[in-house]
């Protein structure tokens, strides 16, 4: 039971970044493809209908994360408070600046929020890949289960670490390049004319590095965690994430080269997929590993809630989700295809 909502965490924590991470991408890709008020227009538009929803899944992890594991959820909402409550202020600016620029029709307050717009992605998107670093690289675990980490120390990797080191900062780079191939190639599939041409661009640089960081990350993490290599030893179908990640690297390449969209699309959606996938399988059991002692490790059996709960919540969680992929396919498909920019005043 408690293998299954490790996974079902993780799969929603993976839709989260697949669909509010091209809305990230396309907020740090804003103010560079878009060179008129018509052009930020069309990219706000382009994710004005789902980018609110594509944050629940979020929401919907961290309060799985709460009644699956309530230790994980305590220890680590207390030890990285700092970093969270940042994260809230980004997410929140995100929002104001999407919401606030229409409201009044001055070239100085729409520039003033596509630039908050636009800094907000970009800091939210380093701090998400930061905060993989950190748990891919372990935190100052205590014989309690708790810890505590500054923003920054030396920016070692050393057993009390703070949450920005060398180490979370590549991961953040990662986190960027990939989020910024992402929103341009969701950009690029849903405008026309030249933004479309800009984006197409901007996703063929981002892939270069994609390919650099993630390259960099990979001889980072076998360094620092050799350890993560262990379940594919023990179970070598696991290589199955790393090659659809691959694959999905791949297909962006390819598919720029063949100007279809939609398929490159689908490759970064892939290739996140993937990664992420791959992350969870090198870690598990582990759900927070300790960078001061491996047995004060949080793992998804000495963090979970009681068996009883987690059964009676499976029911009430395969409803739910249901209904919300349901849901999400339904909008996905009432706003498939190109953008039509509306009229000033209406929409964003």
């Amino acid at each position: 039971m408690e293998t299954f909502w490790f996974i079902a965490i993780g799969f929603m924590l993976t839709m989260y970044v697949i669909l509010d991470g091209f809305d990230l991408g396309a907020g740090i890709v804003h103010l560079i493809a878009a060179k008129s008020d018509d052009e930020r227009r069309s990219i706000l538009n382009a994710i004005g209908p789902v980018w609110d929803g594509n944050e629940v899944w979020l929401l919907a992890a961290g309060g799985t994360l709460y009644f699956a594991f309530p230790l994980l959820y305590a220890s680590s909402f207390s030890g990285f408070y700092l970093p969270l409550m940042m994260v809230l202020w980004l997410l929140m600016l995100r929002a104001i600046g999407i919401e606030f620029r229409h409201h009044i029709h001055h070239p100085l307050w729409k520039s003033f929020w596509d630039v908050v717009f636009s800094i907000a992605s970009i800091l939210l998107t380093i701090f998400l890949g930061a905060a993989l670093g950190n748990v891919v690289r372990g935190v100052p675990l205590n014989t309690d289960g708790y810890f505590f980490e500054p923003l920054w120390t030396t920016f070692t990797v050393v057993p009390e670490a703070g949450i920005l080191d060398w180490f979370t900062l590549l991961m953040g780079l990662v986190a960027f390049a990939t989020l910024t191939a992402h929103g341009a190639n969701y950009i690029a599939m849903k405008t026309s004319g030249k933004l479309l041409k800009r984006s197409r661009a901007i996703s063929r640089i981002a892939a270069w590095g994609v390919l650099a960081t993630s390259l960099l990350a990979l001889i980072a993490v076998s360094t620092i965690r050799p350890q993560i290599w262990h379940p594919y030893s023990a179970h070598p179908w696991g290589f199955i994430f790393p090659l659809i990640g691959l694959a999905g690297l791949g297909g962006m390449f390819y598919f720029h080269q063949k100007t279809s969209d939609t398929a490159a699309f689908l490759s970064s959606t892939a290739f996140i997929a993937g990664m992420a996938a791959s992350t969870a399988f090198g870690l598990y059991p582990n759900l927070l590993p300790a960078s001061t002692s491996p047995e004060y490790s949080l793992t998804i059996f000495n963090t979970a809630a009681g068996e009883y709960g987690l059964k009676v919540g499976l029911v009430w969680w395969i409803i739910g989700i249901s209904l919300t992929c349901l849901y999400f396919a339904y909008l996905f498909y009432s706003f498939r295809g190109k953008i039509k920019l509306p009229a000033q005043g209406e929409g964003y």
